[in-house]
């Protein structure tokens, strides 16, 4: 085996026998998780435990991302709603019309995102509305990151019934 076969055998695009493609995964619903609309969630701990000072940088930090997220919502919101939906559109197509495997496996990490992404943004409305503080802050954000940790866990969940049944039923050599 030389170096060309060793290189393209780590990129290969059969995605769900690939270790990267998991290991994307997984940091992928990591990060989504660790982030609750651009607020790094120990920052939500340390703020519910100390409260002081580590609250009043928490409520100051999501006003920000709040103000930031529906800035764009609301000036490029239908262009980029418009794009990510003719995007994943085309992957599904091309995944599951088409049979690619590529196709199949971003399909599946990128429509559950965008359903987080919805919730982000919904929430950082109701954030705008409502303009909760202290403990009512910190509730709405966990309770934001529990959702998008279910969302991931049945995302992974799904994902790896399909890798596994994609691997049995069309197999690895029979490419």
């Amino acid at each position: 085996m030389n170096w060309y076969d060793n290189v393209f055998s780590m990129i290969d695009l059969r995605s769900f026998t690939n270790l990267w493609y998991w290991i994307a995964l997984a940091v992928t619903w990591s990060s989504l998780s660790h982030y609750v609309i651009g607020v790094p969630f120990d920052m939500v701990q340390r703020a519910r435990r100390n409260g002081g000072q580590a609250m009043v940088d928490l409520e100051a930090l999501v006003d920000i991302q709040t103000r930031r997220q529906l800035y764009i919502l609301r000036t490029g919101g239908v262009w980029v709603i418009g794009f990510w939906s003719a995007f994943i559109s085309a992957l599904a197509v091309i995944g599951f019309g088409y049979r690619v495997e590529l196709a199949q496996a971003l399909t599946l990490l990128f429509l559950p995102m965008s359903l987080v992404f919805v919730l982000g943004f919904r929430l950082a409305a109701r954030l705008e509305a409502e303009t909760p503080r202290d403990e009512a802050l910190t509730r709405r954000l966990t309770w934001h990151r529990f959702k998008v940790q279910l969302i991931g866990m049945f995302s992974i969940l799904i994902t790896a019934l399909w890798g596994m049944w994609q691997f049995h039923s069309i197999g690895v050599l029979g490419r």
